[in-house]
């Protein structure tokens, strides 16, 4: 397996460019933090990612987590690890400085979290848990839930899990049965939890699960769902972890891929919990820590393709294989079918981490915002969220696929390690909400609640961004053209879909399919048109161009193909009978 190395100009490009940091911090007051620190950021959370994290990746993949009827071992290094990133501050980098945060963007945790998942993702799925829970904790629990439970959570001495899925509830929450009973000033949690990503460990002194429960007057369906703090151990007087509550890790899941990270049955047996805010709202308060994990595992859809690609240019460098026109021998980097594969996974990378960091800065420039300002740029957020984890995540199972045709029969051998990257991979159209699920957001929630108008917004701010592409002709025009039409092709689709609600359903994935293309090409343009101000070398701006180029060719396409599936074939679909499957 090769080494890792953050794309750090690349980062920060975008960083510079596409999202304005230095701007940003500006607007939300952040007179120390600029640009330059948050190079130094990344610098020193790459050593750590490439240094420590990235080695233990296929210990984590071949040895995994282990059960035991006393609890789940982690992977033999994980949790040394853990402790250097605790010991590092990173789980509070983007935390209050109340609780003990650094206070830095959102937008910095998320150029940062790429580094761990690249690295590790089977590990890094334990700090993603964490940082999801303190956000939820953090927008709805009492004061004096938080003074309890998230000064740890940040300094990185609890971790935190998301308790949803029941043997008989799965992206249906309507039908969750796990009880929650008054028990003095606090309730007794019985009921099962099934999925449940690094529920149990020994990395920490303690684990904070949120668990949907209902209480004995409840509503049915998703009316009636509370949300409860319950902790592995219950605090004593001082606040530490005192004794065991009544929560076990029944046994944990045997997977494709991600074996490093324990997926735990969990059973709660009248343990003790804390209702997060109000009764009957626990479905909307953990929905605050869903939308931070879609977009968390959009971007794992990104780091695992870096991370696959990586390899397969590696491999394709060393790899000799067939001869020049002058008889000597080449490596296969040099046969084009192998340059097409590596090419459409640089662009594609490159197009996903445009969109993930400029979504995530979205939520940066809202916090620094106000009123309707404010307002748009959640908006704008609550567009891309579907996107990000959708589109993301599907181009990842390409890109991790190439990454073992690249190999050719040795991405087919375990030993190789190009094999672990496209197993890892395949959870991440399932978890957080399947991709179809996503695409019904995106058509059913999104693009409906205000009748277009936070994407039109968008589409006309890709269309000035087109003109201004046009006056630099820094790329051909056809490509330009190109962009334009798949933006009017966009335009064309949202029509469609507000004026036939039964459409939206059937074509929500080719919708969610064509914007995820399109905004790759829309900001890989964006970065084309800032090359000249960047201040980057002479060879990136280079390949940076021919990037953009390659994609808007070879993948831009794709949008239209997709608006054109949105179009047609779906009384096809409704006319097919289930009993002929």
């Amino acid at each position: 397996m090769s080494d890792y190395k953050y794309p750090i100009e690349d980062a920060t490009f975008v960083l510079n460019t596409l999202v304005d940091f230095d701007g940003l911090c500006s607007k939300a007051g952040l007179e120390e933090v600029n640009s330059e620190l948050a190079a130094a950021v990344l610098e020193e959370a790459a050593k750590l990612g490439s240094g420590v994290l990235a080695p233990l990746n296929r210990d984590g993949d071949q040895i995994g987590a282990k059960w035991s009827e006393s609890g789940v071992t982690e992977t033999p290094g994980f949790a040394d690890a853990y402790h250097q990133f605790a010991e590092g501050g990173w789980m509070g980098l983007t935390q209050s400085e109340e609780i003990g945060g650094q206070n830095l963007p959102n937008v910095l945790g998320t150029a940062v979290n790429e580094i761990w998942q690249s690295a590790n993702m089977a590990w890094a799925l334990c700090p993603l848990l964490t940082q999801g829970a303190m956000e939820a904790i953090s927008h709805h629990a009492s004061a004096q839930l938080q003074a309890a439970y998230l000064p740890k959570m940040a300094a990185g001495e609890w971790t935190g899990t998301m308790n949803l899925t029941e043997p008989d509830a799965g992206s249906d929450l309507a039908v969750v049965k796990t009880k929650a009973e008054p028990k003095g000033d606090a309730y007794a949690i019985s009921g099962q939890k099934i999925f449940i990503t690094w529920g149990d460990h020994q990395m920490t002194d303690n684990i904070v699960h949120l668990v949907l429960a209902r209480l004995p007057d409840a509503p049915e369906g998703v009316k009636g769902i509370s949300l409860f703090v319950v902790p592995k151990f219950i605090l004593n007087a001082e606040g530490e972890a005192g004794e065991p509550n009544s929560v076990r890790c029944l046994s944990i899941e045997h997977k494709l891929g991600i074996h490093g990270s324990p997926t735990c049955v969990m059973s709660f047996e009248g343990a003790t919990g804390y209702l997060v805010g109000e009764p009957n709202k626990g479905l909307m308060y953990m929905f605050t820590m869903m939308n931070h994990a879609r977009q968390a595992v959009g971007l794992q859809g990104l780091s695992i393709a870096e991370r696959a690609t990586q390899q397969a240019v590696a491999y394709a460098r060393e790899r000799i294989q067939g001869r020049r026109p002058d008889g000597s021998k080449m490596p296969i980097i040099e046969h084009p079918d192998v340059k097409r594969m590596l090419l459409q996974a640089r662009a594609c990378n490159e197009a996903m981490r445009a969109l993930a960091l400029v979504a995530s800065a979205e939520l940066d420039y809202a916090a620094a915002a106000g009123g309707e300002d404010a307002a748009a740029h959640n908006a704008r957020a609550a567009l891309f969220t579907p996107i990000v984890k959708g589109w993301m995540t599907e181009l990842a199972q390409e890109i991790t696929s190439l990454g073992v045709q690249v190999h050719g029969g040795m991405g087919f051998i375990e030993e190789t390690g190009a094999a672990q990257h496209y197993r890892d991979a395949r959870i991440l159209p399932i978890y957080e909400g399947t991709n179809g699920i996503q695409a019904l957001d995106l058509t059913g929630r999104k693009l409906s609640m205000d009748q277009g108008a936070t994407l039109t917004a968008l589409l006309d701010e890709m269309d000035l961004h087109v003109a201004e592409a046009r006056t630099q002709a820094r790329l051909p025009q056809a490509q330009i053209d190109a962009l334009a039409a798949a933006v009017a092709q966009a335009r064309e689709s949202a029509q469609t879909l507000l004026a036939d609600r039964e459409l939206g359903t059937a074509a929500a994935f080719h919708f969610m399919m064509q914007m995820g293309y399109l905004c790759g090409g829309w900001l890989l343009t964006r970065s084309v048109s800032a090359l000249g101000s960047a201040g980057v070398s002479d060879a990136f701006a280079h390949n940076k161009q021919l990037t953009a180029q390659f994609y808007l060719e070879q993948m831009l396409p794709r949008a239209a193909a997709h608006a054109s599936a949105l179009q047609h074939g779906h009384a096809t679909l409704s006319d097919f009978p289930e009993e002929a499957f």
